[in-house]
């Protein structure tokens, strides 16, 4: 919980360096957010929401017991907690994959890192969430991989299943308000 209050300090400066290069350089915002994909964005929030969904469900299957499934792929009801973090895995990648794609549309359309201060902080503020979603796929990968490799389905698994589901909420809320933010307050 310390480690995610330091998170959220690192976003807040991040939050607190977007307005104030926004707040001195307007006539640039109006010009450049009319390039961005809102539709898309906003498409791909939803992905990375439902991620979340799938975490979530992951976490009430680790804390009955349920490390994986015991019945078809297809019946749903019989999943365990890797099903479900796999589904969120696949989830957060389609979603830092629609944010290089997004990446690379603003590249062509001559909006870079380098290029101004609102491509600047386009791609800080962004680019460093896609860093952590990254971050969180390879937690779920190492929860995923503990399901196959541990014995027996402890308490320290699903402790471990927990953390890795808190910090998703917490890239999945971060999100949310960067999303309203660079897309929707133009």
């Amino acid at each position: 919980m310390v480690w995610l209050a330091s998170e959220l300090m690192f976003f807040a400066g991040l939050f607190a360096m977007y307005f104030t290069i926004r707040s001195v350089a307007g006539p640039l915002w109006d010009e450049r957010t009319s390039h961005l994909e809102v539709g898309f964005a906003f498409g791909n929030t939803l992905i990375l929401v439902i991620s979340s969904i799938w975490c979530q469900f992951g976490v009430f299957k680790a804390e009955a017991g349920k490390s994986h499934r015991d019945g078809k792929l297809w019946q749903l009801g019989s999943w365990g907690m890797r099903e479900w973090y796999v589904l969120a895995f696949l989830f957060g990648a389609i979603f830092v994959s629609g944010q290089v794609f997004e990446y690379s549309n603003m590249f062509a359309e001559g909006i870079s890192l380098d290029s101004d201060a609102y491509g600047s902080m386009f791609y800080m503020t962004t680019g460093f969430h896609a860093l952590h979603v990254t971050g969180g796929l390879l937690a779920f990968l190492m929860i995923i991989g503990r399901t196959f490799t541990a014995k027996k389905f402890t308490h320290h698994q699903v402790t471990g299943a927990i953390v890795v589901s808190y910090y998703w909420h917490f890239v999945d809320v971060v999100w949310i308000a960067l999303f309203a933010t660079i897309y929707l307050l133009k």
